[in-house]
This record gives C-alpha cells, structure tokens and sequence, in this order.
C-alpha cells in the first residue's frame, strides 16, 4: 500500500518508487525537500525511482529543489532516476540545466599514490612558506641593526625582559636538579673504581655541551614559543595583520623581528645560569655522597672543559633560540578557524619546536665532535 506524507506532497509505492504530487512551481510546499531526503534515505537499495507523471508544469525553483535531492542522494550513495516527464517539465528542467555540471561530490577513497603525492605537494608548499618567512626575518634582524624605523620602540627589550626573567626561576629549578640528578646517577658507580672526582667531569661537560642549552630551549619553547604562537594567531584572527599592512608596516619586522633580537639575547644567558646552577647541584651529592670538598670539585670541572665545549653550547643555544621563534611564527601566521584554530596552532608549535630542537641538537654534536 503506498503511504503518503503528512503534507500529501508525494507518495512512497511499496516498491520504493516516490510519486510527487505537489506543483513544484515555486519550489513546491514547505520542507519538502527535506520530506523527500528522509523517504529516499528510508527506501533500501541504491536506485531509485521518483515518478514526475503528476506534474504539469516546473519552474526554475521546482527544478534546483530536484537536483539538490539528486545530488544529496548521491551523498548517501544512492541514485535517482526521474521517470514520467512530461514535455513542460522537461522543458522546465532544461532552463535549470539540470543537472547541475558544478556539483562535486568528495572522493571517499584515495589511491595510496594520490594520496602520497598530495602529501609530497603540501609538504614542497609549507617548506617554500617557512623558507620564505626565514629569509624575511633574517634581512630584517640584519636591517633593524642600522635602522631603527618599522618596529615599535622599546620592543626588543621588552621581549628580552619577558622571555629571560619570565623563565629564569623555572630554568634555574629544572638545571639544578638535572644537575643533581645526573650527579646522584653516576655517583654509585664511580664509587666503585674509586673515581669519586670524576663526578665533576661528567656534571660539567654535560651541562655545558648538552643539558644545559637543551633543557633550556625545551623550557623556553614551551613558556614563550607558545606564547609567541599564540600572540601572533590571535593578531592573524582579529585581522590586526592585515591592518599593520594597510599602514604599512611589516607584520615580520614588526612582530617577529624584536621577539628572535628578544629570545637570542636571552636564551644563552639563560643556557649560562642553567649550566653554573646545574654544576653546583652536582656539588651537593659530590660533598653528601662522594667526600670531596667544593674546591677539589670546581676544580676538576674548570680543568675538564675546554674552549670547543663552551662554544658548543653558545651555539646551540643560539640555533635553539632561533628555531623556537621561526616555527612560533610560522603556526602563528597560518592559523585558521578563529579561536579554536589558535589552540591548534600554539600546540602545533610547541611539538615542532620540541622536535626541531632535539633534530639540531643531533647534527650540531655531530657537527662539533665528529
């Protein structure tokens, strides 16, 4: 038995055939498009048929209300076929072109080529972006030396200030018990031989060539790499990018340039405190554990490093520093989606950060010691 809808617009024969029986001129009753996406959602089977015989004539909005059905059934992987139409209604149709050549339905499936080729593309892109926002920011760090124009007054210090004192209790906490730590570890098996003194060694070449430099950047990019990704999404949301263009100005040499002066100012003084705060940690198990005196102790350490040691760490720092504030920047200014797309971005930053850090910690030891 055929059954009906409330509003007697169409009809669902037993055999999944849909009758329309409302003039669709005009687009046809109230919600009836979506009276006929629920039936055609019903009806098992991937084809089926909606029989136009009751019509007698269709305008333009009678026939769009036909494709967008067509083309939600084809969403929900079914097709239509329309039977019964008459020579007014096909004319009817033909003025809408239907259907409609414009409609692209997404691909559900991709081949792993495409898919892998797609990615390659999206890859070749973002690295052109990040190298472009590099060369930028590099020419007007250079430039900013000589002129002082293009960036608000005071910037550089005040991003030197809010980086280095924001994080020097944390980064002072984290090295001394790093150095502690690192001094308890090895404490009982260089009681063993009878190396007590060479604890000083270990706490101070690791200090000043690896933990120091990055404990201090993996500090510095999670406070104020987030910070700085965050900043900078949330000027790209409200649209004050674009009005720093339209006045003019730079948003790199006014936004990014003071933060990287900011951060490469600081962050080697920081890796310095870390390093002394870290040794002197390894002090207190020295003297509690190892029955050395502080002068036998600062002694074998100053004597352990040499020149190459303390550059190593200068220069990592300083790459650190950097790579922190080019990626914050880079998430910053791709953010998209408004106040959640910053959430996104400042913790997209943070791990490429992290990972970035620990990559160029890799090739600068290889680079230094090989």
């Amino acid at each position: 038995m055929a059954r009906k809808d409330i509003n007697q617009s169409f009809k669902v024969e037993d055999n999944g055939k849909i009758c329309i029986l409302a003039d669709l001129r005009r687009g046809g009753p109230p919600r009836m498009l979506e009276g006929l996406t629920e039936a055609v959602k019903a009806i098992e089977g991937d084809r089926i048929e909606i029989d136009l015989s009751e019509l007698d004539k269709m305008d333009s909005l009678g026939a769009s209300l036909l494709a967008e059905l067509a083309v939600r059934s084809r969403v929900m992987s079914k097709n239509i076929n329309f039977t019964g139409i008459s020579e007014n209604v096909e004319k009817g149709l033909a003025r809408y072109y239907f259907p409609s050549p414009s409609v692209r339905l997404p691909k559900k499936f991709y081949s792993y080529v495409e898919a892998l080729g797609q990615k390659i593309v999206n890859f070749w892109e973002d690295a052109g972006d990040l190298l472009l926002l590099v060369s930028e920011t590099v020419y007007w760090s250079v430039v900013t030396l000589w002129r002082g124009d293009g960036h608000r007054k005071g910037g550089i210090e005040a991003q030197a200030l809010s980086i280095g004192v924001g994080a020097l209790p944390v980064v002072a906490l984290i090295a001394f018990l790093i150095g502690l730590i690192l001094a308890l570890q090895s404490a009982e098996q260089l009681r063993q031989f009878g190396a007590n003194i060479y604890v000083a060694d270990l706490v101070a070449i690791s200090m000043t060539t690896e933990m120091g430099p990055l404990m201090t950047a993996i500090l510095l990019a999670g406070r104020s790499g987030s910070a700085i990704a965050a900043e900078i999404a949330t000027m790209q949301v409200n649209e004050e990018i674009d009005a720093l263009r339209v006045m003019g100005l730079n948003p790199i040499r006014y936004v990014v340039v003071p933060k990287v002066w900011g951060i490469l100012i600081t962050a080697p003084l920081l890796s310095i405190m870390s390093v002394v705060i870290g040794i002197t940690g390894g002090l207190i198990i020295a003297v509690t554990s190892l029955d050395l005196t502080p002068r036998a102790y600062f002694l074998e350490a100053a004597t352990s490093l040499f020149l190459i040691d303390i550059i190593a760490g200068f220069v990592k720092s300083l790459v650190f520093a950097f790579l922190i504030v080019i990626l914050a920047a880079y998430f910053g200014f791709r953010v998209k989606g408004g106040p959640e797309g910053v959430g996104r971005v400042t913790t997209a930053s943070v791990v490429a950060s992290i990972f970035a850090v620990i990559m160029a910690d890799a090739a600068l030891g290889l680079l230094f010691y090989m």
